[in-house]
């Protein structure tokens, strides 16, 4: 499953997902996925989520939920029925990140209590890890989890379709097992968008790690103090700076703040210092880079660099294509 919820479900990069050799195209919002049908993405769309309020929208635009609550299943086959269709469930069980989750003590009854609802097929289980709790995937708890499903289908007599064992943190796992059990799915989100793994963060031969990239322009260039002059208090987000004299530097401004971006996620391109941030200005050192107004500074970024990127309405996206082709 190629992962979209971190370019907004994004139909242009679900395309091009689907190009490389994805089977599903999976987001964690159900407007995401509206987009990429409306858009004309044909593939299988899976939700990563299933919120109670949303459950119709689900049914009508989502081809398969992940699910964890008997009430959202009832109310997905509630209207499921309603809209005479069926939808597919995985059912997600907790395997120590303590995001979402059957406990495997509950996963029997729950399973049964799925398979009786008329509207709903189950085609899968899956868990999640290094999420919340930063759990690693191993041989383990993926062995743990293979173990669970063996005893699910012998249990009710069913064959499932899908065994999804986590998401972009798994590659080291996948590329070191020597078997990986029942396991067929990955949810794989980052490792596509930005060319690594999530456990260590290193770069996954054959991908790209600089697919995205935030250009920002300059709008002040000047030599100023490195320590400001007055009474100091608070700044605009409560802390009290402190900062380190060193002499009369080139400060650079550029036309991005914490409303557009996490700032901790960039990675300048050309080894300029970030000084500081207010909401709408990003302050660097130029490190005696003639940098000018009007001039661009270009960064990498991180996942939550290209979710807060990708979020904010005030910052351009452009798409090249193979072919260099721009859309906007």
């Amino acid at each position: 499953m190629g992962v979209s919820k971190a370019v907004l479900g994004e139909p242009s990069i679900a395309e091009a997902m689907i190009q490389g050799g994805v089977r599903f195209i999976a987001d964690s919002r159900i407007e995401n996925i509206q987009k990429m049908k409306k858009a004309g993405i044909s593939t299988q769309l899976v939700l990563l989520r299933t919120p109670l309020s949303q459950a119709e929208s689900v049914v009508k635009s989502a081809d398969i939920s992940l699910n964890t609550e008997i009430e959202t299943l009832k109310k997905l086959s509630c209207y499921a029925k309603a809209h005479n269709k069926i939808h597919q469930v995985i059912v997600m069980v907790e395997m120590g990140d303590l995001r979402e989750g059957v406990l495997p003590c509950d996963l029997s009854q729950f399973i049964r209590k799925t398979l009786s609802l008329s509207h709903i097929k189950l085609v899968g289980i899956g868990c999640n890890l290094a999420c919340h709790g930063g759990v690693k995937p191993d041989d383990k708890n993926m062995h743990e989890l293979s173990k669970l499903i063996d005893t699910i289908e012998k249990e009710f007599q069913i064959s499932l379709e899908i065994i999804s064992g986590g998401n972009s943190a798994n590659y080291q796992w996948f590329k070191s097992a020597h078997d990986v059990g029942k396991i067929n799915n990955l949810r794989v989100g980052e490792s596509i968008l930005l060319g690594c793994e999530t456990v260590g963060r290193k770069a996954i031969p054959g991908l790209h790690t600089r697919a995205f990239q935030l250009i920002a322009e300059v709008i002040e260039s000047k030599k100023k103090p490195s320590v400001p002059f007055g009474e100091t208090c608070q700044d605009a987000f409560g802390n009290v700076p402190s900062f380190q004299d060193r002499g009369i530097r080139q400060r650079v401004i550029i036309a991005l703040g914490r409303q557009d971006i996490r700032v901790s996620s960039l990675k300048p391109n050309n080894k300029l210092e970030m000084l500081g941030s207010s909401s709408d200005h990003i302050i660097l050192d130029s490190k005696n880079q003639n940098l000018q107004v009007g001039d661009e500074v270009k960064f990498d970024l991180d996942y939550g660099g290209l979710l807060a990127a990708m979020t904010s309405p005030f910052i351009r996206k452009q798409f090249i294509n193979c072919n260099g082709h721009v859309a906007t």
